[in-house]
């Protein structure tokens, strides 16, 4: 088989730079936990689920809903720590848009957690009172 001519090849270094960027992903992930009290609560209540889950041998479809009830919860807390640091960063003093951009960021956080929360109950609660 002959190559691919240059315009279908990936520029040099492109997969590398795609590695490179789950890298700095993870990175990430592990900065907010280090710093942020309530991202390892959801680490510890994650670690939780996933047990429940095992132990009560939850469907496909109830491991899909809890693991994008878990994702939604992460994706929001990490939003949430990035939102603050940047905030914290354009507005190091008081300025009522920066409470108000940070309290937003927050309640995004706290709806995803409850909707987790609501998963959680539909997923878990008849199969504890089953026993």
């Amino acid at each position: 088989m002959p190559p691919a001519p240059e315009r279908l090849r990936p520029p040099e270094g492109l997969w590398r730079r795609r590695v490179a960027s789950f890298g700095h992903a993870f990175r990430g992930v592990w900065a907010a936990l280090g710093s942020e009290v309530h991202l390892r609560f959801h680490a510890i209540a994650t670690v939780v689920v996933i047990g429940l889950g095992l132990y009560y041998s939850i469907s496909r479809v109830e491991w899909a809903l809890v693991a994008i009830s878990v994702a939604c919860v992460w994706s929001a807390e990490l939003m949430n720590t990035a939102i603050e640091a940047l905030t914290d960063l354009a507005s190091p003093g008081f300025h009522p848009l920066a409470g108000k951009a940070k309290d937003v960021a927050a309640g995004a956080v706290l709806l995803a957690a409850i909707g987790a929360l609501v998963v959680g109950g539909l997923v878990f609660i008849p199969k504890i009172f089953t026993l």
